[in-house]
């Protein structure tokens, strides 16, 4: 079996046609555009490159963005005073601090001073419970995005037997509360693995749909895929490589090579989940130019 390629530009190019029609048309109806405001903390060369991307995929569907930029040395109260302004400013519809923070910095509260209307990364208490309870109001792009590829390539995943390996705020958690939820793209029978799991291979084996979001290379092998499961591949780390000249190569967290002989379809790391993590943030910053002139 030699698995179908999901490809996320694609399906990311699609999703940004759509945006860029909403914007016509919320431009056309309100006289206005939605605007989108990142802040970026110190040099991380990852978040740096990352709010590139939103920069350049914002101003390709009509999206007004700006980025806030301060060195590592500012201070918690400084941080919560900028994040506030943006809260007052009726020309942002939204909000996103890019993560992580320098360590010094409390991300949690950073995130809980966001104004839960504006905050587009899904990632406050209120928006996250909302979503908890079927309600979502905004949810973290990276589900969405992976949410919208398995529609897109039409799995059934009503009743799927899904295994997500990996429980974070920004993907594992909010993921299963997408996935376990009635409607299109969900309803699924969902298992989480993480580092507590005793035998993370005996879950992934019964996977329909098997997701990786742990951030290691290597964490789902040949032998942990069920003969064709359709493998969403969230991971993205950096590994040495001579070859290349960048002296490394980006790789996910499942053996790509291996995998494709036993999955259905998967997901290629890079080119697979990446591109729809910033589409579904446009479609978040839409939403909340919606929700702002309907209140």
């Amino acid at each position: 079996m030699t698995a179908r390629i999901i490809d996320g530009k694609q399906v990311a190019s699609a999703v940004h046609d759509e945006v860029a029609a909403g914007v016509a048309e919320f431009k056309k109806k309100h006289d206005a555009v939605p605007g989108l405001t990142v802040v970026l903390i110190g040099d991380d060369p990852a978040s740096h490159s990352y709010v590139k991307g939103k920069e350049r995929a914002c101003e390709k569907v009509g999206i007004r963005t700006e980025t806030i930029r301060h060195d590592s040395s500012i201070t918690q109260k400084a941080l919560i005073e900028i994040v506030e302004g943006l809260n007052a400013d009726p020309q942002v519809n939204g909000i996103l601090v890019q993560l992580p923070l320098p360590d010094h910095l409390d991300g949690d509260a950073v995130i809980h001073a966001i104004d839960p209307m504006k905050d587009v990364d899904g990632l406050h208490p209120e928006n996250a419970g909302l979503l908890m309870l079927g309600q979502p109001r905004f949810a973290p792009a990276t589900p969405l995005g992976v949410q919208r590829m398995l529609v897109e390539q039409n799995v059934d995943m009503k009743g799927a037997k899904v295994v997500i390996v990996g429980r974070s705020k920004l993907v594992g958690m909010p993921l299963t509360a997408l996935l376990l939820q009635k409607g299109v793209g969900a309803n699924s029978t969902v298992t989480v693995c993480h580092t507590g799991t005793k035998d993370i291979g005996a879950e992934t084996r019964r996977a329909d749909v098997l997701i990786a979001a742990t951030g290691y290379p290597g964490t789902i092998t040949t032998d942990m895929i069920k003969p064709g499961a359709v493998i969403i591949d969230v991971g993205v780390s950096r590994v040495d490589d001579a070859t290349r000249k960048r002296g490394y190569r980006l790789t996910g967290d499942v053996d790509f090579e291996g995998a494709s002989e036993v999955a259905s379809a998967i997901t290629p790391v890079p080119g697979g989940v990446g591109p729809m993590t910033i589409s579904m943030l446009l479609v978040n910053v839409l939403h909340a130019a919606e929700l702002a002139v309907s209140n």
